[in-house]
């Protein structure tokens, strides 16, 4: 097994996985780290170009633009996305001051300003067309701009939106790059030492457990109140990947403060906010009685929906694994406010088997003998004898342990945070951890070697292939990770 590093980000060999991701790729901001060393930071932190893409191909994440001159800019199209090298949208229609004027032509994304000249754009033909620059952080514009180019910043008008979060954007369900079927220079580069490779998976998954740390240690600034931050982020890992924005959502619409602590008129609550609550069925039907229950607890306490209706993904999941039984295992969970984060606070976290125990625990409080054999609450009944069946199980509880209790722990307590990321749970191998493994080591590898069992490789694995596979448009043979000047030293 390969060795760890010694610290979060950087080890005796040098693997510095945020230096890495910057090179030639990713402009990551990176704030000067707080009075205890760690970075303090804020939900903007450890963003990537790739999330301003998806912010401005997205009409429901793009906020309004304003060029730096105070025109207004009406997005007729954003173009096409360009998965090919050259400007990351093409043939945009913009519609742009007072008179509405109509210009047509390439979008360049970067962080920062400079990006247009770091990047070396001014003398590349690719870019002839451009007619607007987009960035994150408002600045100087860059003197190699072409004059007739305008200039946007997205920083204040995404701030201004309460509802957005990078954290949110699922860029892997955006546009990207196909990845030939040759072999891979990450390959060639680190597949073939498997003390470098899983000393690299190591860094890069702490730099993705730190950024989530920083989150929400912000977070715990910005609300002053421990417990509502932890059932936010525990809500959003309930959601897992498809509703976790929907969850969390949720969690700000129905805040902790807000619950009554009776398990059924909050599970009843949660339902009724998110509009997930199912019509009675007939009496015949196993579920009739509960779901009854459900109605008069939001007859009796319903609280306000929020103003634009949750959005939730319900195709293609087992009842079993239903949003709204991952809710009355939420409900369960935080039917005692008090109960995880009051144990949380009394464990010894930095111990061995804290992880297993932790995710004991979550398993011990999700329990909720009304819906345990239900199932789901809608579609056909479940047979009279139906089995209970936990709402979360083993693997889910170690996710939440992984991607929310984690981080937390990290947040309130940052020099724990090692001890934490060392002994991460692991979880279910997702597709994109398969693809990146396949990739940098070979169809054929050996999984137990490198990051089967090992939380925080996985957590590595995850975040190289969003980083480096999902950002170079270039394709593999222009991927930094794989080149070989990249030492992982920011040389």
């Amino acid at each position: 097994m390969a060795r760890r590093p010694d610290t979060l980000e950087n080890n005796d060999d040098g693997f510095a996985y945020p230096e890495a991701a910057d090179y030639g790729i990713l402009a990551l901001g990176e704030p000067a780290p707080g009075p205890d060393g760690f970075d303090d930071g804020s939900d903007e932190d450890r963003f990537t170009e790739r999330h301003l893409q998806c912010v401005w191909y997205s009409d429901r994440l793009r906020p309004a633009i304003v060029t730096d001159g105070g025109e207004a800019v009406e997005v007729e199209s954003c173009g096409r996305w360009n998965l090919e090298a050259g400007p990351d949208f093409l043939d945009a229609v913009l519609r742009v001051g007072p008179e509405r004027r109509r210009v047509v032509g390439d979008v360049e994304i970067h962080v920062r300003p400079g990006g247009w000249t770091s990047h070396g754009h001014a003398g590349d033909v690719r870019y002839a067309n451009v007619v607007l620059h987009v960035t994150y952080y408002p600045g100087p514009r860059p003197a190699d701009l072409p004059a007739g180019v305008l200039c946007a910043s997205l920083r204040d008008g995404l701030r201004a939106s309460p509802r957005f979060s990078f954290e949110a954007i699922d860029i892997a369900a955006f546009p990207h790059a196909e990845i030939p079927s040759t072999p891979r220079p990450c390959r060639e580069a680190w597949g073939g030492d498997p003390d470098k490779a899983g000393a690299i998976l190591c860094a890069a998954g702490a730099y993705r457990l730190d950024a989530k740390r920083r989150r929400l240690r912000a977070a715990l600034r910005e609300k002053g109140d421990r417990k509502a931050v932890l059932h936010e982020a525990v809500f959003a890992a309930l959601g897992y990947k498809r509703n976790a924005e929907a969850f969390r959502r949720l969690a700000a619409a129905l805040p902790l403060r807000e619950w009554t602590g009776d398990k059924v008129i909050d599970f009843a609550r949660l339902l009724g906010v998110a509009g997930l609550l199912p019509e009675i069925p007939s009496r015949d039907d196993p579920r009739e009685p509960f779901v009854h229950r459900l109605w008069e607890a939001w007859w009796r306490h319903g609280a306000e929906p929020p103003a634009q209706p949750i959005a939730w993904v319900l195709d293609g999941s087992r009842p079993q694994n239903s949003p709204v039984r991952r809710l009355a295992a939420g409900a369960a969970i935080f039917s005692d406010s008090d109960a995880l984060d009051g144990w949380l606070e009394k464990s010894d976290i930095a111990k061995k088997g804290f992880p297993l125990e932790a995710a004991k625990k979550i398993v011990e409080l999700a329990s909720f003998e009304e819906m345990e054999p239900l199932y789901g609450l809608s579609g056909k009944a479940p047979p009279a004898d139906a089995r209970p069946m936990a709402l979360v199980g083993r693997e889910r509880a170690s996710s939440i342990v992984a991607n929310a209790l984690v981080p937390y722990l990290a947040a309130l307590h940052p020099k724990k945070a090692k001890a934490l990321y060392d002994r991460l749970p692991a979880e279910t191998l997702s597709a994109p951890m398969r693809l990146m493994a396949s990739r940098l080591f070979g169809p054929d590898h050996n999984p137990r070697l490198l990051y089967e069992g090992d939380g925080l490789r996985q957590q590595g694995l995850l975040q190289i292939y969003l980083d480096f596979c999902l950002s170079c448009k270039a394709g593999c043979a222009g991927c930094a990770f794989g080149a070989s000047k990249t030492n992982f030293h920011g040389e």
